[in-house]
């Protein structure tokens, strides 16, 4: 009968407390189909970033017109806002100068008359300073065409020594502001005398035959065969 030693039982590997059996096996190498799935994946989720790009990229192409559109709207509403104020402006100032108007004819009137001395002169011409440093301009002058779209005729009359319809006096002078017409001037217009350009003409005409005959008998006639 053999004796067995105590303790020299079938050596084991050494496992770690807690450890199961699978533990201490070594771990296969990976076959050949999975390494073959490693690439494809990396593949799969390439293409799912790119994809997330693109979407980005189109996402962000979409805000960046709608902040343009944004931008080019305003820009067109400070225009717009501008225009108005200026056209408000305008129309303010030209109101307040129409109500000054009546002013000024009586400013005129007192001049002609050789009323316009001492301090009312001085207020006078002050006024007249201020009122055209706003941008109030006077026109119509006696000798000037008549132009229906800033005259308005309040006496009319024939006259020979026109040619044309011609402002013969200014009854009252007109005023613009800018572009804006606040009054027309009201003037005396005179027209050609009916009939006058044909005696003109025959009138010329003979002159110029008369001249001619002058021009034959100067010069002695046809010479005699």
């Amino acid at each position: 009968m053999t004796e067995e030693t105590p303790g020299f039982d079938e050596q084991q590997p050494d496992v770690p407390s807690g450890a199961t059996s699978d533990d201490a096996e070594p771990k296969a190498a990976p076959s050949a189909k999975e390494e073959g799935a490693a690439p494809a994946g990396d593949a799969a989720q390439t293409a799912g970033l790119t994809a997330q790009l693109d979407q980005v990229r189109t996402a962000l192409g979409e805000r960046t017109a709608d902040l343009q559109r944004l931008q080019a709207e305003y820009q067109n509403y400070r225009r717009r806002v501008e225009r108005d104020r200026v056209a408000v402006k305008e129309v303010a100032v030209a109101n307040l100068l129409s109500e000054l108007l009546p002013v000024l004819d009586d400013i005129g009137r007192a001049r002609e008359h050789g009323e316009l001395v001492g301090g009312f002169k001085s207020v006078a011409e002050s006024l007249e300073t201020v009122a055209a440093k706003m941008g109030l301009q006077q026109f119509g002058k006696e000798g000037e065409p008549f132009d229906p779209t800033i005259h308005e005729a309040l006496m009319h009359s024939y006259a020979p020594d026109v040619t044309e319809t011609t402002c013969v006096a200014i009854l009252q002078p007109g005023y613009r502001f800018g572009e804006r017409t606040i009054r027309p001037a009201r003037v005396a217009v005179a027209e050609p005398q009916p009939g006058a350009q044909t005696v003109k003409a025959a009138d010329e005409s003979g002159t110029d035959a008369s001249d001619g005959k002058a021009d034959e008998k100067d010069s002695g006639g046809p010479d005699e065969g």
